[in-house]
């Protein structure tokens, strides 16, 4: 809490003669940037930059990002995207390298398409990978110290989660085919509620809104999707093609079931993405209009701004508190429909023939 409200006491926020835009600030917290804001702003601020990487024309390009100043730069005509082509980088008409005066239209020569670059949520992904290979060889590595004994630190903390999600989620859904799958669930669960936690973090190494970008959501619903497909037995793709218990009226002569069966084959990973990418945004935009209000209502009289600092306060806490709960309930739901969906692939399981 310390930090937020140093963060926000910036002269930026204070200053009587430039309205605070709660718009284009909660916006900037929310999305990717190719650098690592910690604290202030423009020529003050505390950045940790990170590799710009681009293959432009046939040619490697590699550079820091504080090469740009926060937007305000180029360099060796490279330059960060305004209007259309804000998020992307963009190649001068020449290798104009210095200050980008505002207001002024530089023309441009093409937007760089093949870009690698290390942004702030790819560092937040490498950190992540790093720490949740660090606590699973660590309990491994207690299990093989101390075979047998009660578990005890990181492992009495992971063990019972693992426990419970495989009681709970992966064996009821899979039954007998639940040691195949529990790996990928357990490595999606704990991926998610990593980086679920972390995003609550407001200091480096956290502060990352990487489970709320769409295109990490959306690609963990496609390995489940596409884990789900080769998972199908033909059972399921009968099912597809002919549902069983529908009336014959809606299969014949027009494939209504078949084609509602198939579009639900789509329909259940993009449920997935959208899920976790809409609560977790929502959950960090809400947090950051608590705080804007502090200074929109402080413009008006100093007085009013503290008055109401004392309410977005409360309801900061109190949706961290949600957002707490909500970081478990996403990573849980997400898991749970992964393990439903592949058991409904891979069929019912087959009755042991009794003599």
């Amino acid at each position: 809490m310390a930090f937020v409200l140093t963060f926000f006491s910036h002269p930026l926020y204070a200053a009587e003669d430039e309205a605070f835009n709660a718009g284009p600030f909660i916006i900037e917290h929310v999305t990717d940037s190719y650098g690592w804001h910690i604290c202030g702003d423009g020529d003050k601020s505390v950045t940790i930059p990170l590799p710009i990487m681009l293959v432009d024309n046939g040619h490697f390009v590699a550079f820091m990002s504080n090469k740009f100043h926060h937007g305000e730069a180029a360099y060796k005509g490279y330059a960060m995207g305004w209007g259309e082509q804000k998020g992307s980088i963009v190649k001068l008409a020449d290798d104009y390298t210095g200050h980008l005066e505002e207001g002024v239209e530089y023309p441009v020569d093409h937007v760089c398409k093949i870009n690698i670059s290390i942004t702030k949520n790819v560092c937040a992904l490498f950190i992540s990978l790093i720490l949740i290979g660090w606590i699973f060889l660590s309990v491994a590595k207690q299990y093989r110290k101390r075979p047998d004994q009660a578990p005890k630190g990181l492992q009495a903390l992971i063990e019972p989660v693992v426990i419970f999600l495989q009681d709970e989620v992966i064996n009821p859904s899979l039954g007998s085919r639940a040691p195949k799958y529990t790996p990928y669930l357990l490595t999606l669960f704990f991926f998610i509620l990593l980086n679920n936690l972390m995003g609550l973090i407001p200091i480096f190494p956290g502060g990352a809104n990487l489970t709320g970008n769409i295109a990490v959501t959306g690609v963990l619903a496609l390995i489940t999707f596409f884990v789900t497909q080769f998972s199908g037995k033909k059972e399921y793709w009968k099912d597809i093609v002919n549902t069983p218990g529908v009336p014959w009226w809606l299969k014949i002569p027009l494939p209504i079931m078949p084609l509602v069966e198939v579009i639900g084959i789509f329909t259940k990973p993009f449920v997935l993405m959208v899920r976790l990418f809409a609560n977790i945004t929502a959950g960090h935009i809400i947090v950051m209009g608590f705080i804007s209000l502090i200074f929109i209502f402080g413009q008006m009289t100093p007085i009013l701004g503290y008055s109401v600092s004392i309410v977005s306060i409360l309801f900061y806490i109190f949706m961290g508190c949600l957002e707490l709960l909500v970081a478990f309930i996403q990573a849980f739901v997400f898991t749970l429909l992964s393990s439903i969906y592949i058991g409904m692939a891979c069929g019912p399981e087959e009755e042991p023939e009794t003599i």
